[in-house]
């Protein structure tokens, strides 16, 4: 079965499977899980799923830094000839001295900081 005929038939039993007993969500779990291959805890929770709640959200934690600083940075990683973090710390203000001096960066103090 296609993504988007797995997302018909369940569209088409949730309704059912949220009205009946627990033995007759059992059966429609059988059925469900033989017809479409998913697992059955898979199953479980696309048929009690909200119907809207398939968003493409992105998760995890909020970007830190702007695009400003992410391109300073790679300019001075690039500059060092890709160091690591732990090797690149100590270099940076002088990296960075270095890099305005001949007009490769242009940078202003808040990003600087």
């Amino acid at each position: 079965m296609t993504r988007q005929s797995i997302k018909e038939y369940i569209e088409a039993i949730r309704g059912r499977y949220r009205k009946v007993s627990k033995e007759e969500k059992g059966k429609i779990l059988d059925e469900f899980t033989q017809v479409t291959g998913l697992h059955r805890k898979a199953a479980i929770r696309l048929l009690n799923r909200e119907v809207g709640s398939l968003s493409k959200k992105r998760g995890g934690r909020s970007k830190k830094y702007g695009s400003i600083v992410i391109d300073s940075l790679k300019a001075l990683w690039e500059a060092s000839d890709r160091l690591c973090s732990k090797r690149l710390k100590p270099f940076m203000p002088e990296i960075l001295g270095v890099l305005r001096r001949h007009g490769e960066l242009r940078v202003d103090g808040r990003t600087e900081a």
